[in-house]
């Protein structure tokens, strides 16, 4: 298992998952909230939506940092794991 391999690994995997979420909200915006209200054990995220246009810049900063966080969050399992076993 390398360390570098893994993190890429895991940073692609947030990208694709991070940009799926946003094609899902983006298609069904309601049902989206709704659901999101279910996972987080009925919190009301309705007051937190706006209606305003999507907002390119902000996915891609996102998904930037959220795949670079998962590389090195990838890359650190792989160092710690490989620590534990000695």
């Amino acid at each position: 298992m390398s360390p570098v391999r893994t993190g890429l690994t895991f940073g692609m995997t947030v990208a694709v998952f991070y940009a799926l979420c946003t094609v899902v909200w983006a298609l069904a915006p309601g049902p989206f909230l709704g659901f999101m209200n279910n996972l987080f054990h009925g919190m009301d995220f309705g007051s937190l939506a706006q209606s305003k246009p999507f907002d390119g810049i902000g996915f891609v900063s996102a998904l930037l940092i959220l795949s670079v966080w998962a590389f090195f969050a990838g890359t650190f399992f792989v160092w710690l794991s490989r620590r534990i076993e000695r």
